[in-house]
């Protein structure tokens, strides 16, 4: 495994790091204050390629392998959440679904738009009583001549106020279960969808999520995404691949409360020292990270197997369980190191301190990872 970047990634990571630093860091507090991206940031993500991560080169995108991919989104990771999270839910399950499943006619009419981030992607798939137990879908897709008629409604949708093109999971053969369910690509403007109640969060601020609602929503029969009936199959493809994303926007995130904890604990001084001195701060310094390298290393290692076309269902969950984990300890911990501080709205670390606790339910539970990591043990070894 060789998990150095080419000059390429290299690049565009210092680009990255330079726009995080110079153009989205200064606007953090006015994203959380207003649960807003302002639109100058967009306008610039733009310009410098950051929707077209995912999309292949033909279709106007980047062209890179996952690894690379993990080295621009733990840079990512390392500023506002909330915009993070919207660049995240673009390239990441808003747009493989497109780029791993669809059609010729589907990829050249959807993914150059979406490379330019003239179209934003999202994901429908959880509903009011289909959260963890995906296949209790309640939203219908009736075949009507050259058309599907939906009716039902999604929930906690990310990036569902400005996303333009969604990627539907309906019922289309209740009798058949997880066998029944089908993928479709609903545009915005489809006769019949609406945009309903957008969820307030404790986190995640600018990253706005918000219901969707069906009713006889008309979707032409060309906009069914991958093959009838696999749309379970399918979902379950997409969210295995975004874990490793996930999981370098999580390690980011880390790296970035370490990096203000190590600043914090060399300037504050308690007992006339630095708390740097102090065996209890060095500790959990150590600790925070011993963490964040070896999640380093497992994000990598995962995103290697992704660019070998290796099977990662147990890698993946094994990582997106941990990535959360890890960003959930240390974020715990940077509180702990400032103190008061930590605890104080004017200051960041609470901010992440929040925006950590939702890595471990969406996209997955960390108890639905630990079902899926148990249901490939018993595969191996029974």
């Amino acid at each position: 495994m060789n998990f150095q970047f080419d000059e390429d990634i290299l690049y565009l990571r210092n680009n990255i790091r330079d726009f995080i630093k110079n153009e989205v860091e200064p606007h953090a507090m006015q994203i959380e204050d207003d649960d807003e991206i302002p639109k100058e940031i967009i306008e610039k993500s733009k310009e410098i390629g950051l929707f077209s991560l995912s999309i292949p080169e033909q279709y106007g995108g980047l062209g890179i392998g996952m690894v690379g991919k993990c080295a621009l989104y733990e840079e990512i990771g390392k500023t506002h959440n909330g915009y993070t999270t919207l660049i995240g839910a673009h390239t990441g399950i808003g747009t493989v679904g497109i780029v791993e499943m669809g059609n010729d006619q589907q990829k050249k009419r959807f993914l150059p738009d979406m490379a330019r981030g003239d179209k934003i992607g999202a994901f429908a798939l959880t509903e009011p009583q289909a959260g963890s137990h995906a296949t209790n879908l309640r939203t219908t897709a009736i075949k009507k001549e050259n058309k599907y008629i939906l009716n039902g409604t999604k929930h906690y949708i990310t990036n569902a106020t400005v996303a333009d093109v969604f990627t539907v999971m309906a019922v289309t053969d209740p009798e058949k279960g997880a066998k029944g369910i089908t993928s479709f690509l609903v545009e915005r403007n489809s006769p019949g969808f609406k945009i309903g109640a957008i969820e307030r969060k404790m986190g995640l601020h600018g990253s706005q999520s918000a219901e969707l609602i069906f009713e006889d929503c008309e979707v032409p029969e060309e906009n069914v995404l991958g093959e009838v009936g696999q749309g379970y199959v399918n979902a379950l493809k997409i969210l295995a691949n975004g874990r490793a994303g996930l999981a370098a926007r999580n390690l980011g995130s880390s790296q970035k409360l370490l990096d203000m904890c190590m600043i914090h604990a060399q300037e504050r001084e308690q007992f006339s020292v630095p708390i740097i001195e102090h065996q209890a701060v060095a500790h959990m310094l150590a600790e925070m990270a011993m963490e964040i390298e070896a999640l380093r290393s497992f994000t990598y290692r995962v995103a290697w197997m992704v660019d070998q076309n290796e099977k990662v269902i147990k890698e993946a969950a094994m990582l997106k369980l941990y990535g959360s984990e890890v960003y959930h300890r240390v974020a715990d911990k940077a509180v702990q190191i400032h103190g008061g501080l930590g605890y104080i709205t004017d200051y960041p670390v609470e901010r992440y301190y929040r925006d950590a606790r939702i890595t471990r339910i969406y996209e997955g539970t960390s108890e639905i990872q630990k079902n899926i990591i148990a249901g490939q043990l018993r595969k191996e070894y029974c």
